[in-house]
């Protein structure tokens, strides 16, 4: 059951820390009483939403804006020090700085310690986040009547989603989203599920056409050498795994390790040093393809060829004694928090084929995964939520919001790729990878994302200036 929810979620939405300097940001942490359950007139039981703030450039005076940022899956200190963009253009638009946590990740546990078991996860939902967000806008402007500060929301990935869904929902409180690499339509009948390992093989093909192919063919060289006591310990060996290989599920972890890792690499495909897990060097999958430009790769030479890039991902430091591949399932955000939400309305089906694609053959079967949802979390999936609460595609009346993504990252495959109205824009950057365009400047920036922030600051101002 891990091994199939892990696959298919875990990982989607990663912290990033990009090396940049010692550059970092001042805020001061605050605590908001938000309401358990926003949908409830008969309940008033509420707990502490943790919030950032910096009104270093903010007049509350004057008409200057709020930046606000609708928080991820994970620790809302993390994103504030990974979002330069917004810091960055605050001292011109005199803006008050806003990074919200999510529900029940970071601090914001309404049921403390508790609050990861099963029987308190029914309040943890999209819809109950936005309106945290809507109500802690509404404090943040003391005067529930002042429309004097114009709110713009900022997202990255999950956050993106959250973003774009935001403006949709909450136009009176929103007058615009910069919805960053947010799979909005990543979701059943919108996205079919084999697209996103096939934009993730792209970006290993664009660093060399043999890389991918070496990959796809390492499947069938890792069964191989298991099937016998040697092969494993030779892969045991020359691996230098933590855990010796003696089962078929030791086999498939390892898998499952790998698939995270090229999920993770593609996302990470950045122009210069980043750490996630470990240390990676700028375009991390092209120095993983280094060793796998090679066409007569096969058995023991493949997968001697392939532990380089495998070394890259887990050991660029060298620090590492051994391989952990059990770390499939010990991601940087919370697991079991994310699983839920995967498991309840984040139900985003992936598939793979092997041909056009790097990736051993495997169905969704949404049967399966709902049996595994259910034995878990006593939750029940469904599919349709998202595309019922927040309109799938037919998103043509919305406004004021920008879809940006990059086509070097995977979860473009199921992001806004065309203008959906004539102010709901899509903004694509041919050579990035991950939400890219959300982080702080840096001279190995492409040019596609420096037009893009440059376009950024533009429609900002024409949207505070309606």
């Amino acid at each position: 059951m891990i091994s199939l929810l892990c696959n298919v979620f875990v990982g989607i939405f990663l912290i990033v820390n990009i090396k940049q300097g010692d550059s970092l940001y001042v805020f001061k942490t605050k605590y908001f009483d938000t309401k358990l359950d926003h949908f409830n007139f008969l309940s008033n039981a509420t707990f502490k939403l943790r919030y950032l703030i910096n009104d270093t450039y903010w007049s509350p005076k004057s008409d200057s804006p709020i930046f606000f940022y609708t928080g991820n899956e994970g620790d809302i200190t993390v994103f504030a020090q990974n979002t330069g963009f917004m810091w960055e253009i605050a001292p011109d638009f005199k803006a008050l700085i806003v990074f919200a946590e999510h529900r029940y990740y970071g601090e914001s546990l309404p049921f403390g310690n508790k609050s990861r078991e099963p029987e308190h996860l029914g309040y943890l939902s999209s819809s109950q986040a936005l309106m945290d967000y809507v109500e802690l806008i509404a404090e943040l402007k003391q005067n529930k009547q002042d429309n004097r500060h114009p709110v713009i929301v900022f997202g990255g990935s999950y956050g993106g989603m959250l973003a774009a869904w935001m403006r949709m929902k909450y136009p009176g409180t929103v007058a615009g989203a910069i919805a960053a690499s947010a799979p909005i339509w990543q979701f059943t009948d919108m996205t079919p599920c084999n697209v996103y390992n096939r934009v993730l093989t792209s970006a290993f093909s664009l660093a060399s056409r043999r890389c991918s192919d070496n990959i796809r063919k390492s499947w069938k060289a890792i069964d191989n050498i298991t099937k016998t006591d040697d092969g494993k310990s030779w892969l045991n060996n020359t691996w230098r795994l933590c855990k010796p290989i003696k089962t078929s599920q030791n086999v498939s972890t390892l898998k499952d390790y790998l698939n995270d890792m090229y999920s993770n690499l593609a996302m990470v495909n950045y122009p210069y040093p980043a750490t996630f897990l470990a240390d990676l060097p700028p375009y991390p999958v092209r120095a993983f393809c280094e060793n796998l430009r090679y066409e007569d790769l096969e058995g023991t030479k493949l997968l001697t060829a392939l532990f380089s890039g495998v070394s890259l991902y887990f050991n660029y430091t060298g620090k590492a004694k051994c391989l952990d591949y059990s770390g499939a399932y010990q991601q940087g955000l919370d697991d079991t928090l994310w699983q839920y939400q995967a498991c309840t309305e984040m139900v985003m089906p992936m598939c793979a084929d092997g041909r056009y694609d790097m990736f051993e053959p495997s169905e969704w079967n949404l049967t399966e995964y709902a049996q595994n949802c259910y034995k878990t979390y006593k939750a029940t999936p469904q599919p349709w939520l998202v595309k019922n609460l927040y309109g799938g595609k037919n998103i043509h009346t919305v406004s004021n919001i920008i879809f940006s993504n990059g086509l070097l990252d995977p979860w473009s495959s199921g992001g806004v790729l065309r203008n959906v109205s004539a102010t709901a824009q899509a903004i694509i950057m041919p050579d990035t990878a991950h939400h890219l365009d959300l982080r702080s400047s840096n001279p190995n920036d492409p040019m596609s994302v420096i037009i893009a922030r440059r376009y950024y600051r533009y429609i900002i101002r024409y949207w505070i200036s309606q």
